[in-house]
Order: C-alpha cells, then sequence, then structure tokens
C-alpha cells in the first residue's frame, strides 16, 4: 500500500470515529433511543458507550480495510460503523452493569431505579399502589412484544412507580426498584 493509501484509510477511520461519536454522545429523543435499543443513547450514565464506539470505529476500519479486495475507502468506512455501533452497544451495556452495582443491583434512567432485567422507558413518575383486574404478564419492555418476566395474579395490589406517556404501560415497582410493565388497561387504583 502506498503512503497516499495509507493517509487516506486512516484519514477515512478517524473520519469515521468521529462521527461516531457524534452518534453516541448526541442527545437523541427517548423514542429513538428506545426504538434503536440503546445503541445510539444509553440509558445509564457514564462515558463508556463513547469510548466503546471509537475502539469499535477504529477496530472495525482496521478489518474493513483488511478485508476489502477492491475498494478499501469503502470497506473502511463501513468496517467503522459496524465496529462503532458493535462497540457503542457493548460500551453501554457496561455503563449499565456498573450503574447496576452502584445502586444494589438496580440501574437508574431519568430518575427511577430499574432492575436489570427491565428496559427503560419515560415515564410519568406515579407513587401509588394499584390492583389487577385479572392475571396480568408482567414484561420488560412497555411493549406486547416484551419479555414475560413474570406475573401479576387478579386482585393482587402492586406499587406502581410510573406510567408511559401514552397511558398504556404502568412501571410495576418492588421495593422503589422497576421490576416490569404490565396493561394499564387491566388494573385499577386501590
Amino acid at each position: 500500500m502506498t503512503a497516499n493509501k495509507t493517509f487516506k484509510t486512516i484519514a477515512l477511520a478517524l473520519a469515521a470515529s468521529a462521527s461516531a461519536l457524534t452518534l453516541a454522545s448526541a442527545p437523541s429523543a427517548s423514542a429513538m433511543q428506545q426504538r434503536l435499543g440503546g445503541v445510539v443513547g444509553c440509558d445509564a450514565s457514564g462515558h463508556k458507550q463513547e469510548g466503546g464506539a471509537i475502539i469499535g470505529a477504529l477496530l472495525g476500519a482496521a478489518a474493513g480495510s483488511n478485508l476489502a479486495k477492491n475498494d478499501r475507502g469503502t470497506g473502511t468506512a463501513i468496517g467503522a460503523l459496524v465496529g462503532a455501533g458493535a462497540g457503542s452497544y457493548v460500551g453501554c451495556s457496561m455503563q449499565k452493569n456498573e450503574a447496576a452495582k452502584a445502586v444494589g443491583g438496580a440501574y437508574v434512567s431519568n430518575g427511577v431505579r430499574y432492575a436489570p432485567s427491565v428496559n427503560a422507558t419515560p415515564v410519568t413518575q406515579i407513587n401509588g399502589k394499584y390492583v389487577a383486574r385479572s392475571n396480568l404478564n408482567l414484561r420488560a419492555s412497555a411493549s406486547l412484544r416484551g419479555a414475560k418476566v413474570g406475573g401479576v395474579p387478579a386482585g393482587q395490589t402492586f406499587q406502581a412507580l410510573g406510567r408511559t406517556g401514552d397511558g398504556k404501560w404502568i412501571l410495576v415497582g418492588q421495593d422503589g426498584v422497576g421490576v416490569g410493565y404490565v396493561s394499564s388497561a387491566y388494573v385499577y387504583r386501590a
């Protein structure tokens, strides 16, 4: 590889890294964070996500450059973007684990504590008791597609920590920690 091509490859890797860092650290809407699963916006505080994005972009750029046979520039750019996404995801996971250790197994997002198995969703905080009208699935995210993490039997009173913006889901709490979501259509205030 000539010195000029080497310089161009390094410049592309650095540009991709800068773009990845901008994506990883830019404030984004909560809805976008939720849709993308925390790849560009982490629910836990810290800087491991940004570091992961940079390291991933550099490693991905190097791998892409080496794997591309005909167009190293494109290979470098694609590798940098894929690496940045993967590094960002790993960094966010590390932030969540670190935050969970700091607060006794839970992590904090927007002032609400969540169990590690529960996905943070923007909620309006409420502090009250609710009762399940029927047997309810307790879900890891505020969606019917969310993994089932437990249940709330009919007639059971439970602590409510928050309500989603659309009002469809209630965050169920246990000792002040969100342990899952239930549909608000099947509960009433105690």
